[in-house]
């Protein structure tokens, strides 16, 4: 079949709008929800356990959302529970309530958590927190470990700022700055990083990096403090001063956990 010179410039034109609409969707950044459940006793967390197990990831996975990590503190007995969803748009992340109250599988597979009694709650509290990915990592990761789950380190960071300004400068940072790409060549195998943008401590920006175990998780932060990379990146004059706390958590994931 010949086709004219019109026809050949339509169907580049079609191919290229196609490519760039891809490629624009590949790039889009995503949105995270942090859900992060306190307890007062072990049986909380048994129920919450099989809630989240048994109905919650289940239902959310009929939604759509294929991949959703649960990680636990490392070094605690009565710890939190955190719970990472990724949403391809904001709209989808207020979309999931909705769609939960009406999902069959969740109501009736959670239905001991969901119903559960005022004096007999299957948490303390829940603190949710809501985050925009980094562009220079607009999709969240799992990350490529090969060792035991439970010696994994899911390092957990949230670095606040003084000022909006200065968050805004950290983000930079790690972006324009080059620490994304750092981490990257260092092998901290990032599950995200993200802007919160509803949170109890913001302005600040999280970010979840992974390691085999403990003892490479304090040979990859050598690496990176004696990079030359990051000597001169910390000592640049327009990122000076932009965190102002640190809170680091250790964490593993849940044998149903898909990071």
């Amino acid at each position: 079949m010949k086709f004219t010179f019109k026809q050949l410039a339509f169907i580049l034109g079609i191919a290229l709008l196609i490519s760039s609409n891809t490629s624009a969707q590949d790039n889009q950044q995503e949105f995270y929800q942090l859900k992060i459940y306190s307890f007062d006793n072990e049986q909380q967390v048994a129920t919450t356990d099989n809630y989240l197990k048994d109905a919650y990831l289940p239902a959310l996975k009929e939604m759509g959302i294929p991949t959703i990590g649960v990680f636990k503190d490392r070094d605690s007995v009565i710890g939190k529970t955190y719970v990472l969803v990724p949403f391809k748009t904001i709209d989808d992340f207020l979309a999931t309530n909705e769609k939960l109250i009406d999902n069959k599988l969740h109501n009736t597979k959670g239905s001991t958590y969901l119903e559960a009694a005022h004096d007999n709650a299957p948490y303390k509290r829940i603190q949710t927190i809501l985050v925009k990915a980094f562009i220079d990592m607009p999709k969240m990761e799992v990350p490529k470990l090969k060792g035991p789950r439970k010696d994994r380190v899911y390092e957990l960071r949230s670095y606040e700022s003084a000022t909006e300004k200065q968050h805004i400068n950290k983000v930079d940072m790690f972006n324009a700055g080059g620490e994304v790409p750092l981490f990257d060549s260092l092998g901290f195998n990032a599950v995200f990083y993200g802007t919160v943008i509803s949170g109890a401590n913001m302005p600040n920006l999280i970010y979840m990096t992974t390691h085999e175990n403990k003892e490479a998780q304090t040979a990859n932060w050598k690496s990176f403090s004696d990079s030359p990379v990051w000597a001169k990146l910390k000592v640049r004059p327009e990122y000076q001063n932009n965190v102002s706390h640190i809170d680091k958590y250790n964490l593993y994931p849940t044998d149903y956990s898909d990071y």
